[in-house]
């Protein structure tokens, strides 16, 4: 009985499922905290979590991870070098030392000048020491990758360190984006590396040999080398793999696929089965990149958003994202008695009396901390506390701790009432400590003068309308319209009137969403069925929805895509670019012929390499003409063609028998 084991590490959880192949049963499923500071941590508790399930019988290991975004995100990753062939820069560039030599191509990929070798071997020279790995990119290399292949060749004769090539990670136009990618491909390397190595050491531990396989920003699968030289393609690894959980999850090929987990709510609608592809590049930590990946609308709302009660009595949701009350105190019970001591009316600038704080990693290994930090520090040593316990402890004012460089560098995070916590107080969702929820809930319904019922029922409306407006918003987003939905006050307007349910001040909202609702994530089941209805959409909550993700990744398969184009020559004939090579045809019928079995060979052997077994290929050609003015004779541009190998992972074949 093979299995495939899905691991998914979410912002907030790890989730692990143990998939059978043979009937695509879930076998057995398990859910950690994730430990962002070291990822190993939670998977390593995920695995112990399906002990019993079959761990032997595993043959395959799927990862999704939100390591490579977070990274991006935090500006994380080794130094890199820069190398720019035939083009200045065009902006800021996530490189710390930038070389320009000469070189690079026109639209045509005829050389504009002769590459620059003795300058590339000086700038080598003067950047060892100061950077880590190399990222060449060449002006229009997607046109002719010659001059970054030459780069990188005198590179490796002069220096044994990580190359990177622009051309190798895309083959779309944009200069700059193509180099930001290029960049970010190469301070990620060590990062991703480091997770593999971990994660190796875990499976290692558990007597599981199988191949260990990554999931890409588009929802397919990559073998464990591939990750290794391209990490980039992870960006946006674990939303991706929601929607392959969602739809093997439900058979849907048609549908909105929202993922809520426990900081954000990902949302992206599915055609014939697959999500569409962002094929301009996905935009990471402020960085446009050109890794294609799944058109995915993400919003800061999920079961561990921060909910506050501001001065003047508003009901605040999110994007902060804490740890819940009933989570922690599930560990801690002593914080519920913290929490009934509690006086709701203490302001509290920057957070809420109901907070409460706890170590999230060893601060001993520094000595950068201030010494009212370390205080707070030691205070925070036998556990979590109240901010009003632990401003007692120090003999400070809870307004003057010093906890806000603490959280920044993730030494010490807040606990405090979410969404989560509103579900265990109405008796909905009670694995954890109910009585914390409850507290929490007392607190902030004295801080807005209302029962507790009436604060709950309030707190659920409004992650539900928060849920509204996100399904709204992405589906703006999609047709490509610059309105948001929550800022813009016109569009405010009409969505006010949409949650009223019925007409008010004079009119009414009545939106029919087009698609039916597939629903994923632990919380979805409190909150969607009442969603649904107000779009008067279909709803479906598959069973083990609180862990598609890691179905996702066990289910996902290889696809390869190699992309080529054929334009005239400049001087007759045709010019094939494709992302190994240019080369010139006489005639167009030879340059297809040629370029049809090159890029078969090409897509099945990087299917091969990404961990395919006997991968089929597709091939889809495309011709692009005009018509003259006045005559109407076609003129030809262009034909693009695609070839797509894929394939499930070829480890299947083998169970792991120890």
């Amino acid at each position: 009985m093979p299995l495939a084991l899905g691991i998914d590490t979410g912002g907030t959880y790890t989730d692990g499922v143990l998939l059978e192949l043979s009937t695509g049963e879930v076998k057995k499923k398990a859910k950690a905290f994730t430990t962002r500071k070291n990822l190993a941590l939670g998977i390593r508790e995920c695995l112990r979590g399906l002990a019993g399930g079959g761990l032997r019988q595993v043959c395959l290991v799927a990862l999704s991870t939100t390591l490579a975004t977070n990274a991006i995100v935090e500006g994380r990753g080794c130094r890199v070098g820069l190398i720019l062939i035939g083009h200045e820069a065009t902006g800021d560039l996530p490189a710390q030392e930038v070389v320009v030599v000469g070189g690079g191509h026109d639209i045509k990929g005829r050389p504009l000048a002769a590459l620059d070798r003795e300058g590339l071997r000086q700038a080598v020279k003067k950047m060892q020491g100061k950077v880590d790995t190399l990222a060449i990119s060449g002006y229009l290399s997607v046109r002719n990758p010659e001059h970054e292949l030459a780069a990188r060749a005198i590179v490796q004769e002069n220096w044994p360190v990580p190359v990177v090539c622009a051309h190798q990670l895309t083959t779309t136009l944009g200069f700059y984006e193509r180099t930001v990618t290029a960049c970010l491909n190469a301070r990620l390397l060590p990062v991703i590396a480091e997770l593999l190595a971990a994660v190796k050491e875990v499976l290692t531990a558990e007597d599981i040999r199988a191949p260990l396989m990554v999931v890409k920003g588009d929802g397919s699968l990559m073998a464990e080398a591939l990750a290794r030289e391209k990490p980039i393609e992870t960006i946006l690894s674990g939303p991706a793999a929601s929607i392959v959980g969602a739809t093997f999850l439900t058979g849907s090929k048609r549908a909105l696929i929202l993922d809520m987990g426990g900081t954000t709510t990902d949302i992206a609608i599915v055609e014939e089965g697959r999500p569409r592809l962002n094929t301009e590049g996905a935009t990471v930590g402020g960085w446009r990149t050109r890794v294609e990946a799944a058109d995915i609308s993400t919003f800061g709302l999920g079961g561990d958003s921060y909910i506050r009660v501001s001065p003047d009595r508003k009901l605040l949701v999110g994007p902060r994202r804490v740890w819940p009350l009933a989570g922690m105190a599930r560990q801690f019970p002593s914080l519920v008695a913290e929490l009934r001591l509690v006086d709701p009316a203490r302001e509290i600038v920057n957070g809420q009396p109901a907070d409460c704080w706890m170590l999230v990693r060893d601060s001993r290994v520094s000595g950068e901390w201030q010494d009212d930090e370390r205080q707070v520090l030691r205070a925070l040593a036998d556990g979590p506390h109240n901010i009003l316990t632990l401003a007692a402890r120090v003999g400070r004012d809870p307004n003057l701790l010093p906890l806000r460089r603490l959280e920044q560098e993730q030494v010490v995070g807040r606990i405090s009432f979410t969404p989560t916590d509103a579900l265990h107080a109405l008796g909905r969702f009670t694995p954890w400590n109910v009585a914390a929820a409850r507290e929490g809930a007392v607190i902030l319904a004295r801080r807005m003068q209302v029962e507790p019922e009436e604060f709950l029922a309030l707190a659920m409306e409004k992650v539900e309308a928060g849920i509204s407006r996100a399904i709204l918003q992405s589906l703006v987003n999609r047709e490509g319209m610059e309105l948001d939905l929550k800022d813009d006050p016109g569009a405010s307007i009409f969505f006010q009137r949409f949650l009223a349910g019925a007409p008010k001040g004079g009119f009414g909202v009545d939106i029919h969403l087009a698609y039916p609702v597939v629903a994923i994530g632990a919380p979805v089941a409190a909150y969607l069925p009442a969603v649904a209805r107000r779009f008067r959409a279909e709803l479906a909550i598959p069973e083990h929805a609180e862990v598609a993700n890691a179905v996702g990744a066990a289910a996902g398969q290889v696809v390869e895509t190699v992309r080529v184009l054929i334009k005239p020559g400049t001087e007759g004939g045709f010019v094939v670019h494709a992302p190994w090579e240019r080369q010139a045809f006489l005639y167009l019928d030879d340059a297809e012929r040629y370029i049809m079995e090159k890029a078969r060979q090409v897509a099945a052997a990087n299917a091969l390499r990404a961990g395919a077994a006997d991968p089929q290929v597709l091939v889809s050609r495309e011709e692009a003409v005009s018509r003259t003015a006045g005559t109407g004779e076609e003129v030809y541009l262009e034909t693009r063609i695609q070839v797509t190998a894929l394939g499930r992972p070829r480890g299947e074949r083998y169970a792991n028998h120890g």
